[in-house]
């Protein structure tokens, strides 16, 4: 005589379940849904390209194999060859007349930053115009630039490189929170905080940077990534152990530097008091990461989530540079003082390739500390890393979550994932002031436009037939 036990399973919607939860009856729910609305044909042709699998596991390992070393510091006219006049800027390609707040404000106080103009409310004829200045993404640059990500001639860039290959990627020296550049804000003394970046800590750091590179060999910047992931920080919006680990290496080569010790004294003050400082390292090294998937045909991992405050846009490995936008979303979070809702500008930032390259908001599990400055909880952070494995293509073993038994972060976010499950990554982010010259009014959650997984399925899609 046999006998058999009826397990009750429920698909999608609650209605069954609770209706037997009511009965006391046992039900395994299934959180399912039907894919993104008008995906079903590109999924299928997409699912169909025998280059797919390879193509995709190609991509993953070469993003798992790049290793991002600090190798030098030094101003974006002489990285880049940025000419007075060139400005580059966080997120897809924008114009001036669909500039958000925090961009226009952004790109207001670097045309005073460069001397174009005297007072930064000047610069508006100027930019209207057009004809003497020109706007560029920093992804175009191979750089990367956090909120409005503003990068004029005369700041200074962090450079990372992979040893393996020599590519390089650039970020800007961070100026600190609350009414800094790149949140928009202009002020006098954002202006003079530019300068002292630029006078005073862009050479001491160029200094140290080049002792250690010199003498010990260049600051692992991957390795910094790998520690901080397990003393709490996120790397996106928490950056305390990162900072810290950065500033125990450069330390010594600045004291020694010869700069006047009153100098070096305010320098390491500044950057053990910012707690975002090493934010500019973390970003770069995400990029240096994915930018080494470009350029694979088949592939449909997402290489660049960005932001100008206007557009949301993502680049895919199968793609090239082309890009898919929808209108950026506002986040969802707390708020500075007396600010709210009403005072935020949308998403803005190139600062998501934290989450496109699987830290950031996809490892909120090991951040537990961040949770109440975005506005969330503690079970939230755990289902959100969990959530995100299941719209990537593996785990990342080097950046592994503790409280998740070690697990790898979730990395390689996959377009035709998205569009399957309905689940869009989660991005940790500041919130700039709608309003140019606010600054920061807050930090919170928030999502890319779901209509951009769809564009960039349609096209992979295209380019399988």
């Amino acid at each position: 005589m046999t006998s058999s036990t009826t397990r009750i399973v429920n698909v999608g919607a609650d209605l069954l379940a609770d209706a037997l939860d009511a009965q006391a009856a046992e039900v395994t729910r299934v959180d399912w849904r039907p894919p993104m609305t008008g995906t079903e044909a590109d999924l299928v042709a997409v699912a169909a390209d025998p280059r797919r699998p390879a193509a995709n596991a190609d991509a993953l390992a070469r993003v798992l194999a790049v290793t991002a070393t600090l190798v030098d510091v030094a101003p974006a006219s002489e990285l880049l060859g940025l000419e007075p006049g060139q400005f580059l800027h966080a997120g897809p390609p924008i114009t001036w007349d669909r500039a958000s707040g925090p961009l226009r404000g952004a790109l207001m106080g670097g045309a005073a930053l460069e001397g174009l103009v005297e007072d930064p409310e000047d610069a508006v004829p100027l930019f209207e115009a057009g004809t003497s200045v020109s706007l560029e993404p920093c992804h175009h640059r191979s750089a990367v630039g956090p909120m409005a990500g503003v990068v004029t001639p005369s700041m200074w860039l962090w450079v990372l490189e992979d040893p393996e290959s020599g590519r390089r990627t650039y970020c800007s020296l961070n100026e600190g929170l609350g009414k800094v550049l790149r949140y928009g804000a202009y002020s006098p003394d954002v202006l003079t905080r530019l300068r002292w970046l630029g006078d005073v800590l862009g050479p001491l750091l160029q200094a140290a940077v080049r002792t250690v590179r010199d003498q010990q060999g260049p600051v692992d910047v991957t390795g910094i990534l790998t520690q901080m992931l397990q003393m709490g920080d996120e790397a996106h919006n928490r950056n305390r152990a990162g900072t810290l680990m950065l500033l125990r290496d450069l330390s010594p080569a600045m004291v020694t530097s010869g700069y006047d010790a009153a100098d070096v004294a305010e320098a390491l003050r500044f950057v053990g008091g910012n707690d975002h400082f090493f934010l500019n390292l973390a970003m770069p090294a995400c990029k240096l990461a994915l930018d080494a998937a470009r350029g694979i045909p088949g592939s449909t991992m997402v290489v660049a989530m960005a932001r100008n405050g206007t557009d949301f846009g993502i680049q895919t490995a199968g793609t090239g540079d082309e890009w898919f936008t929808g209108p950026a979303q506002l986040a969802d979070g707390l708020f500075l003082g007396d600010y709210g809702p009403e005072d935020a500008n949308p998403d803005i930032g190139d600062s998501a390739i934290t989450e496109t390259a699987g830290i950031g908001g996809f490892a909120m599990a090991t951040a537990p500390a961040i949770v109440r400055f975005v506005g969330g909880s503690v079970p939230d952070a755990l289902a959100t890393t969990r959530r995100m494995h299941e719209i990537t293509l593996g785990e990342n073993p080097r950046w592994s979550v503790p409280v998740l038994e070690f697990q790898g972060t979730p990395t390689g976010i996959d377009v035709t994932k998205v569009c399957r499950t309905g689940i869009l990554p989660q991005i940790n982010t500041g919130m700039a002031g709608r309003v140019a010259g606010v600054g920061q009014v807050g930090a919170g959650l928030v999502t890319p436009p779901a209509e951009i997984f769809p564009k960039a399925l349609a096209r992979l899609a295209e380019l399988t037939r």
